[in-house]
């Protein structure tokens, strides 16, 4: 025996479901909420999402698909004309499940189920998230006033290096020993004789 892949089987057949949730279809389009059991609700939702979305295209073939399962034109064109263009913006999710409790009579759970045509407010992506603190931290540090003032600060005069006797008598001996680290290197200047050869290394 087949089963239903979508939840309990509702009504007596397939055909008598398929016959319940366009009755339950066409009463939520038409008054935009309805409350029924938890188990219809659900099973509801699919299909009335599916038939927001063709109403959503707008064409004629969607209005013929959706006429084949609501058959009061009434509640066609007022889902084609009052609804479609309340949820254009939204992407998916245009029915909301309230739980309401249990039901009196047989303690059945009770729900209702409602169209969601509140405006849709779109997310801030986390880039933005994240470069929004530091956008708005360049422009605050921007705006800080600068103060300009015309008076010229004066530095202090440097104070002369007191010399030292340590440091005197380091100075004397490096000009001491110059002269003489000048006259052991030959100048640079002076040309070499050619009769002069260097010397080989001995083999």
């Amino acid at each position: 025996m087949p089963r239903p892949s979508k939840g309990p089987r509702l009504g007596s057949g397939p055909a008598h479901e398929r016959l319940l949730l366009a009755q339950l279809a066409s009463q939520l389009f038409e008054h935009r909420s309805i409350q029924t059991t938890e188990a219809k609700a659900k099973r509801l939702r699919p299909v009335a999402e599916r038939l927001v979305t063709f109403a959503k295209r707008g064409d004629l073939h969607a209005r013929r698909r959706v006429m084949r399962s609501i058959g009061d034109k009434t509640v066609v064109h007022e889902l084609f004309t009052e609804i479609a263009p309340l949820v254009a913006e939204r992407q998916g999710g245009y029915t909301r499940i309230v739980k309401t409790g249990f039901r009196k009579g047989d303690n059945a759970p009770m729900a209702v189920i409602e169209l969601v045509l509140e405006p849709v407010t779109p997310k801030r992506s986390t880039r933005t998230r994240a470069a929004a603190p530091a956008a708005a931290a360049a422009p605050a540090a921007s705006d800080v006033p600068v103060e300009e003032t015309d008076a010229v600060e004066e530095s202090a005069p440097v104070e002369a290096e007191a010399e030292t006797p340590a440091a005197a008598e380091v100075e004397e001996t490096a000009a001491a020993d110059a002269p003489e680290a000048d006259a052991e290197a030959p100048a640079a200047d002076e040309p070499t004789t050619p009769d002069e050869k260097p010397a080989t290394p001995a083999s």
